[in-house]
């Protein structure tokens, strides 16, 4: 009996490139080997591993493990998010205000069209933070909200919105209202006080600033309030209290855990403790981000963002205005020498995005903006 060639595999050899986006992005080389240990599901040695990783995601919160618990469920950070609202939603009587400033603050509002939970949806400009004392002016004029969700770094845009302060307003005005904020692309980098923001339910993935592979989520719960969710759920799946009774109870998963990709995300937390925790990876990719910023204003490219902005997540930069651009041909050549960018995703302008965050160094910015002056060379595209 002849056995499959395993060297034949299908990306044996595609070269290796360097992601400059908000997620999946780039990771170490030891992450992706820790990827590749295979356990069963109920293997007592996982079963330790999914231990482990609530117990450190509650530590890098920064929070006490008697009030509050980590439950992570399977699938991308919208599953999470998705997740939240399903729980902590009840049935009757349910209302969310949802304060967006962004595509990823409308998703919040499509799922909630989806599930057909009632919402307010309180806009904001792409271009500016969450006003707070409008969310205040908001909540004191209704105080039927059940819950106030909110998402921390747009990742469309870049912008860093004044989680705590909204918090603080939301249980002045309303002190049972529901706290949700999606960390998704900010959690581990950018501090965030989870008790002096008053949050209940905070959300992010396996492959942002913890540097992760893609497959499975997780929500940094308050205990209290996550008691208080049971019946809640119009899903199965995605059911959070349901999820964090089986924890409790077997310290695994209902269904089917991603199990390597957890295996790697230990790996992932080892070395962002090894790196100095958030401050340490913060101040990587606030490094990362003063070059990038430095290097694209040399260029003439300018930012979607003004300079109050402090964020260092992720760069909205214009098309340039110039007859040569073309921004299909700009991505595919900076992809064809191995550094791969994002589209824009703000809808008022027309950008393209560049990701601070990930396995990336001072060194790979460096090298990501000698490409684009190769490709803008190349394109005939006139540089400031």
């Amino acid at each position: 009996m002849s056995h499959v060639n395993h060297q034949k595999c299908y990306t044996k050899d595609a070269p290796e490139k360097k992601l400059f986006t908000p997620g999946p992005l780039s990771t170490s080389p030891t992450v992706r080997q820790a990827a590749f240990t295979e356990y069963g599901s109920r293997d007592v040695a996982f079963i330790e591993a999914i231990k482990t990783l609530r117990s450190k995601l509650v530590e890098i919160a920064e929070v006490s493990k008697d009030e509050f618990t980590c439950v992570p469920i399977q699938g991308s950070g919208t599953f999470a998010v998705e997740a939240v609202f399903q729980t902590a939603v009840p049935r009757q009587g349910g209302k969310v205000l949802i304060l967006q400033n962004g595509a990823y603050g409308k998703r919040l509002a499509k799922i909630c069209d989806v599930m057909s939970v009632p919402y307010q949806l309180e806009s904001f400009s792409e271009d500016s933070k969450v006003d707070v004392s409008r969310v205040a002016d908001i909540l004191s004029k209704d105080k039927s909200f059940t819950m106030t969700s909110i998402v921390h770094c747009e990742t469309s845009s870049g912008v860093i919105n004044p989680v705590e302060d909204v918090g603080k307003v939301v249980k002045k005005i309303i002190p049972d209202c529901i706290f949700f904020v999606d960390a998704m692309s900010s959690f581990g980098a950018v501090p965030l006080d989870m008790v002096n923001g008053n949050i209940d339910f905070l959300v992010s993935s396996a492959n942002k600033c913890l540097q992760g592979i893609p497959g499975f989520s997780y929500a940094i719960a308050k205990k209290s309030v996550l008691m208080n969710c049971n019946g809640n759920s119009r899903s199965l799946s995605l059911d959070l209290f349901d999820q964090y009774d089986n924890l409790e109870k077997t310290n695994q998963f209902r269904f089917t855990p991603p199990t390597h990709t957890m295996l790697a995300f230990l790996q992932a937390v080892k070395e962002f403790e090894e790196e100095g925790g958030v401050s340490g990876r913060g101040d990587r990719y606030k490094k990362n981000r003063t070059i990038l910023r430095e290097g694209m204003k040399d260029y003439g490219f300018e930012e979607f963002l003004d300079n109050s902005h402090e964020g260092y997540i992720i760069t909205s930069y214009k098309y340039p205005q110039d007859p040569n651009w073309n921004f299909t041909t700009f991505y595919s050549k900076l992809n064809d020498r191995g550094y791969v960018i994002y589209p824009g995703k703000v809808l008022n302008a027309d950008c393209f995005r560049i990701g601070s965050i990930g396995h990336i160094y001072p060194e790979d910015m460096k090298g990501l903006l000698a490409a684009i002056k190769q490709v803008l060379q190349e394109m005939n595209i006139k540089m400031k």
